[in-house]
This record gives C-alpha cells, sequence and structure tokens, in this order.
C-alpha cells in the first residue's frame, strides 16, 4: 500500500483590504513588526519590478530579518548603559601611538572577548581610555553581545548593597553572565578591604564563566 500524498493547501482569494487585514493580523501574533508595517509598499514595488512569489517572500523575510538584527543591535547598546556616546571610528589613534593600528583592529574585532582575555587599559589622564573603553563596548554590544558599562565605584557600591541586602549571589551572578563588563577609573578608587573583596568575586566569578 502506497503512503498517502498529503493534500494541497487550499488557497483562498481574497480582496486587497482583507488580505491586508489577514497580514496585519498574523503579523500581530508572529511579531513581525516590519512586515506589517512594510507588506503593502513592497507588495507594490515587487509588482512593478514583477518578482516571482518566491522572490517577493524573500524579500518580506529578509527586510523583517535585517531590521530584527538593527533592533536587537540598540537594544543591545542600551543595555550596556553607556555615560555617553563614543565610537571607533572617532577615536584618534594618532594622539596615541603607544597603540598600533593592528592592535586596535584585533580589539576591535572582538575575538579576545570570545576567548574570555581580559584586556586592561592604562595610559595617563586624558590619554583617550574612557572613549577607547566605550567604543569598544560599543562595538561588542552592535555585535549581539551582552555589555555592560560601570565605574568601579558605582559597582563596589551596588555590590555593597546587595550584600547587605542578602542578594549578593544574583547580582554577582548577573555580572558575571555578561560577554563583556567595562569598568571604568578602577585606577582612580581607593577601595577598603570590603569593597577590595566584593569587586574580587566579580573578577573570580567572571574568570570562572570564561
Amino acid at each position: 500500500m502506497s503512503p498517502a500524498t498529503p493534500a494541497a493547501t487550499a488557497v483562498t482569494a481574497l480582496s486587497d483590504s482583507a488580505a491586508e487585514a489577514a497580514i496585519h493580523a498574523a503579523c500581530r501574533i508572529l511579531a513581525l513588526p516590519t512586515i506589517r508595517a512594510e507588506a503593502s509598499a513592497m507588495a507594490e514595488a515587487s509588482a512593478k519590478q514583477r518578482l516571482s512569489h518566491k522572490a517577493f517572500l524573500a524579500e518580506v523575510l529578509t527586510a523583517e530579518c535585517d531590521d530584527r538584527d538593527t533592533r536587537r543591535r540598540t537594544r543591545r547598546v542600551q543595555e550596556a548603559k553607556f555615560p555617553r556616546v563614543k565610537r571607533l571610528a572617532d577615536f584618534d589613534l594618532h594622539a596615541l601611538t603607544s597603540l598600533p593600528p593592528a592592535t586596535m583592529a584585533h580589539l576591535a574585532g572582538g575575538t579576545w572577548i570570545d576567548a574570555g582575555e581580559p584586556v586592561v587599559l592604562l595610559g595617563d589622564s586624558g590619554t583617550g581610555k574612557t572613549h577607547l573603553l566605550i567604543g569598544l563596548g560599543t562595538a561588542a554590544a552592535e555585535h549581539g553581545r551582552r555589555v555592560r558599562y560601570v565605574t568601579t565605584a558605582a559597582l563596589v557600591n551596588e555590590l555593597i548593597e546587595a550584600a547587605d541586602d542578602k542578594e549578593l549571589s544574583r547580582v554577582v551572578g548577573r555580572y558575571a553572565r555578561l560577554d563583556l563588563l567595562c569598568l571604568d577609573e578602577l585606577g582612580y578608587v581607593h577601595l577598603d578591604p570590603r569593597g577590595a573583596e566584593l569587586l574580587f568575586q566579580i573578577i573570580t566569578a567572571r574568570e570562572e564563566k570564561a
């Protein structure tokens, strides 16, 4: 006995208004905001270009994927809580001759993040350490990595409050799960023994996760 052949999917002819309503309803259910917003315009453009049904479907899905990727990058940057906008493209390499272009290219690529390798930025005040730190963090976030910027003083204060509220494990775990922790002003803060011990817990937890 031969296996049964699957029945062909029935196609119902819809008016333009009914089709548009069906598209909007389906996009709400499937969480496809770009297709919902651009479907009509893309359909008109595809008709003018005489695209095949498959080509039109590919165009629509690609637009949704591209827009979703853009939203994800934007969300990652916002979640990092950078104090200001700083990008690697705006960093003046000529003003910092101790940083070779090849090293900058390696840092910008982010492979050291995936390998769990720490990077320490050393230099006098005003040499661009914070700019470089935020720029590297922004580049990492825009590539989809989980990033958080925080000053050393703010992090230690957060850890002390968490310890007092008996929530230290939760906070340490949250920082340990980040792909990149941008810790600024480490050399400017004098830590008492308790603060140093709490900060060491973050460093140890991240090292174990690497």
